[in-house]
């Protein structure tokens, strides 16, 4: 049976040297040469060198990174767009506390520049990994960049992940779960950081690489019992492996490992703004335009390869006086020249040819560039050619952007797997210990919870001072109270506990990132007509059978909770006074 360390070394080399067959024509696809070529692009770096055969430079006319920035823009998801809404009009109060409890999560933990990491990763990729980790109590979620990982270019869910991850010697003696007998002997063969070819990265010499996998294997890799093989469990290894110098025959091999152990899920999410069968990697917009840049970089070249010889004074002649003079080094201006009969001095004809033609090609290629990535001259702020209706450009901009909600969709469905797998549980037990939760509120949310504690509240209140107080004066003592508190309230879980209250948070409640379950036309349809309704009779919220239907449809739209009616002042109508007939 082989070891960890060959399972590591094997899927090290299947990754970067392998190819796989994807179809009958795209055959030796390999992922990590795809991800080379995609961070050589958005980078204006070419894959074939920087100079041509001749010693010339290429330009690099780089069209991919508008596209990412487009993208990135158009399919951009907030931490105000994350939210939870109740699964039925019981856990409103639920869903609202949690929601709050989401947010100031989301706020310590710097969420934001995560779901930026995490859009233009996407954006350039295609395709992005998540990884969920908890460390001292706290729960992180960080994107893991292409160019660290080895992983099966077909299937990744059920395959094992492996990281190849660069530490300082003060950086691993700081993890305490490591073994640190074996840190140091991993410490004793720094070296520089590498890519996953073996290239070094820069010239810093006291890094330690370790690889860090992560997969279902046989128990046996952790107890070293033959019974065990044949049983399989969810296992964490961080291996150290240096192979040494051929010219000491690996004398100086090591392989060690600094941690191993169960882990109770996997907890990596591969992510597409829109997947692509068969493929680990989905297409980014680099990659769309491979053969577009190709071929703008090919024009460009032709361009600048004519403008070089053009802009150059080339003289020819068969006087001799002439051998070894330079025109732009040995020949001042004004200087008259002297030249032999019938030797005379002229100037070879270097001015460029067809570059009309070669312009309209370049543009063609530019054109289909933005079709394939959705991204007309009208979504990247471009002006658009004179005499271009404007419903023209409006049908192109909800063309593109249709494609981007799309995008942005697939990303909210992502979202909200994340959130609910790994976010809610971790929320769960957070609370199990805790007797009170401080909840940091916006004005609206502010007013809305007050309006909703108040019948508690009072109750409370009368209790703490006793005798027959007024209702004016319990809140009126509710009120200094909060406005002491300022943003902040401060809730208990009542009779029950944290733990008790939140058992079933996961049906109770559904995440919702960009609403795709929700017709919003309709919606706003619906919305629009009650309002024109109550404006054209503002006294229908007078009856009863006419407010409840009127806090049904508003609670069916999705948009508007319970908790929002309650705090709705509806106000009241003064009677009507009919005039008196005269006698």
């Amino acid at each position: 049976m082989e070891t960890i360390f060959d399972i590591v070394k094997k899927a090290e080399k299947n990754y970067t040297q392998g190819g796989v067959k994807l179809g009958k024509y795209l055959d030796n696809w390999n992922m990590y040469d795809l991800i080379e070529k995609i961070n050589a692009y958005s980078n204006s770096a070419h894959i074939s060198g920087k100079y041509d055969s001749l010693g010339r430079e290429k330009p690099f006319f780089n069209i991919g990174t508008a596209a990412v920035n487009v993208w990135f823009r158009a399919t951009d998801i907030d931490r105000k767009d994350i939210k939870f809404r109740a699964t039925n009009s019981k856990n409103y109060i639920k869903s609202f506390i949690a929601s709050i409890l989401l947010r100031n999560w989301m706020r310590q933990q710097n969420f934001g520049q995560f779901l930026n990491r995490w859009g233009r990763t996407l954006a350039k990729y295609g395709s992005a990994v998540v990884k969920a980790t908890e460390k001292d109590g706290e729960l992180y979620l960080k994107v893991i960049f292409w160019d660290k990982l080895i992983c099966d270019s077909v299937e990744f869910k059920d395959n094992i992940k492996i990281e190849k991850l660069f530490y300082t010697p003060i950086q691993l003696r700081k993890i305490k779960e490591y073994d640190q007998a074996e840190v140091e002997k991993a410490i004793k063969s720094l070296d520089t950081r590498e890519t996953l070819t073996g290239e070094q990265k820069d010239t810093r010499n006291d890094y330690v690489g370790v690889y860090e996998l992560h997969g279902e294997l046989p128990l046996f890799y952790l107890t070293g019992k033959e019974k065990d093989k044949g049983k399989y469990r969810q296992q964490m290894h961080v291996l150290f492996i240096h192979n040494g110098t051929k010219k000491e025959n690996y004398k100086d091999k090591i392989e060690s490992t600094l941690y191993a152990g169960k882990e109770a899920k996997d907890f990596y999410f591969l992510t597409h703004l829109i997947e692509e069968e068969g493929k680990t990697l989905s297409i980014g917009a680099i990659e769309h335009l491979f053969d577009t840049q190709w071929m703008v970089n090919h024009s460009v070249k032709q361009i600048k390869d004519q403008l070089d010889i053009a802009s150059k004074m080339v003289l020819q002649t068969a006087d001799e006086n002439f051998v070894g003079r330079n025109v732009l080094t040995n020949i001042e201006t004004g200087q008259i020249l002297v030249h032999a009969d019938n030797r005379p001095l002229t100037q070879v004809n270097n001015q460029s040819h067809d570059m009309p033609a070669i312009t309209s090609f370049l543009q063609q290629w530019q054109a289909l560039g933005r079709d394939i990535t959705g991204t007309p001259e009208a979504v990247t702020g471009n002006t658009m050619p004179s005499g271009t209706a404007y419903r023209q450009v409006a049908a192109l901009q909800q063309e593109a952007h249709s494609l981007f909600e799309l995008m942005t969709e697939n990303k909210g469905l992502y979202l909200e797997e994340i959130i609910k797998n790994v976010v809610v549980p971790f929320f769960k037990k957070k609370l199990n210990n805790t007797k009170e939760v401080a909840l940091v509120l916006e004005s609206e949310e502010l007013q809305r919870f007050d309006d909703l504690a108040l019948p508690a509240e009072l109750e409370n209140e009368l209790k703490r001072i006793g005798g027959t107080p007024t209702i004016e004066e319990l809140t009126g003592n509710i009120q200094q109270r909060n406005a002491q508190l300022g943003m902040i309230r401060f809730v208990t879980p009542g009779a029950t506990t944290w733990k008790e209250y939140f058992k079933d948070l996961e049906d109770d409640i559904e995440v919702v990132v960009t609403n795709e379950n929700l017709n919003k036309e309709t919606t706003m349809t619906t919305l629009t007509t009650v309002l024109q309704t109550i404006a054209q009779n503002p006294a229908i919220l007078q009856a009863p059978v006419a407010k409840r239907l009127f806090a049904k449809i508003l609670e069916t739209t999705g948009e508007v909770s319970p908790i929002e009616l309650q705090s709705m002042a509806i106000p009241q109508m003064p009677p009507t006074v009919l005039p008196q007939r005269s006698e």
